[in-house]
């Protein structure tokens, strides 16, 4: 049935059958497919630059949980890390290979040494360039060779070995790449798939009640960012901290890329599902479907609801971080009760005043 055949229906009192409902929600279905294809399309030409965002709290973490924390001393006191790209034209230090690396025909050894300096090549490129020779087991590298690092109008920072992730089958960098985009791809999607859902309950609405179309989307969209970047920024990173430094570094730390990626964009587009609690909450109090003594009478039911989520969603088992999942959607519950009680009012008819 067309879409505006349902329409004159629904405007002229009329109900819609069974089979009318099912092939509203094959429709549905299909446009959301289309939706989720076209915007993995789009993702994919940026995958890298996904994949590089969501590996940085793991790249923390696995930075902290791989090494020796030693406190900066010095014999002034007043000598301090400084990041790399605080490197400037002229600055010289020891480059230390990180992983195996091939110069030309020359495979330099991880853990080798090299003096170099910030220099300009003959093109005016700024980059860090050796200043003695590097002797290896076949070849010797010259000095006045580019070494890896990157530079832009500073050095651009890289991951080191111990931050970087592990693949162990060939195909796996691309399935990881495919599975970031899809994940992406549902996250830039939401307006046009809440949209995709309100047009299939809307028939079960009062012509009034779907005025509600706009601040549905509008406070599920922005509900949603707002709970993936409070899982990636809040809970997330303690999370894995404690997860990788649970052994006291008794373990040699090797992370699958595939197993953390599915992880966090659980994480996070569970924490994004959740955070839509004040904005559903919202717009069924608008209805007149939901009223904030219904949600206090629910508490309880609520309360261990809300503990099963956060067992399912949290990484780990242990009481802290459950609690850690867990107290953001209570206090969520709590603010929708709120709301229920500023905007809830009685549910009416077409005919009826408001």
């Amino acid at each position: 049935m067309a879409e505006s055949e349902i329409k004159d229906r629904l405007e002229a009192g009329g109900q819609m059958s069974f089979l009318d409902h099912l092939d509203e929600l094959r429709k549905r279905l299909v446009n959301s497919v289309i939706i989720i294809v076209i915007a993995f399309i789009g993702c994919w030409f940026v995958s890298d630059a996904i994949y590089n965002f969501l590996s940085v709290p793991i790249r923390q973490a696995l930075s902290e949980a791989s090494r020796n924390n030693i406190p900066v001393t010095g014999i002034s006191g007043n000598e301090q890390l400084l990041p790399i790209a605080a490197l400037k034209e002229g600055d010289t230090g020891r480059y230390i290979f990180d992983q195996a690396t091939k110069i030309g025909p020359a495979v330099v050894s991880t853990g080798t040494s090299v003096l170099a300096t910030v220099s300009r090549d003959g093109d005016g490129k700024l980059g860090l360039y050796t200043t003695e020779a590097i002797f290896t087991n076949n070849t010797i590298v010259p000095a006045g060779i580019r070494l890896p690092p990157e530079f832009t109008d500073s050095a651009v920072s890289k991951p080191n070995a111990d931050e970087r992730m592990v693949v162990t089958t060939a195909q796996e960098q691309f399935t990881l790449y495919v599975t970031v985009s899809l994940y992406a791809a549902i996250a830039v999607s939401i307006p046009l798939l809440l949209f995709q859902l309100w047009m299939f309950i809307s028939p079960a609405l009062y012509a009034h009640e779907r005025a509600y179309v706009t601040p549905f989307i509008g406070l599920s969209s922005v509900a949603f960012v707002g709970g993936a970047a409070f899982a990636y920024y809040i809970l997330f990173p303690p999370a894995a901290s404690y997860l990788l430094n649970l052994g006291g570094g008794e373990f040699q730390l090797l992370l699958r890329a595939t197993d953390y990626f599915d992880l966090i964009t659980i994480i996070m587009l569970a924490m994004g599902v959740i955070f839509q609690m004040p904005a559903v909450t919202y717009v069924l109090a608008r209805i007149g479907i939901v009223s904030a003594g219904l949600l206090i009478r629910s508490w309880k039911i609520a309360i261990v609801v809300i503990l099963i989520v956060a067992a399912v969603v949290s990484p780990t088992g242990d009481i802290p971080n459950l609690m850690l999942f867990a107290a953001p959607m209570v206090a969520l519950y709590i603010v929708s009760i709120f709301i229920a009680w500023l905007f809830g009012k009685k549910r009416t008819t077409d005919g009826e005043p408001a």
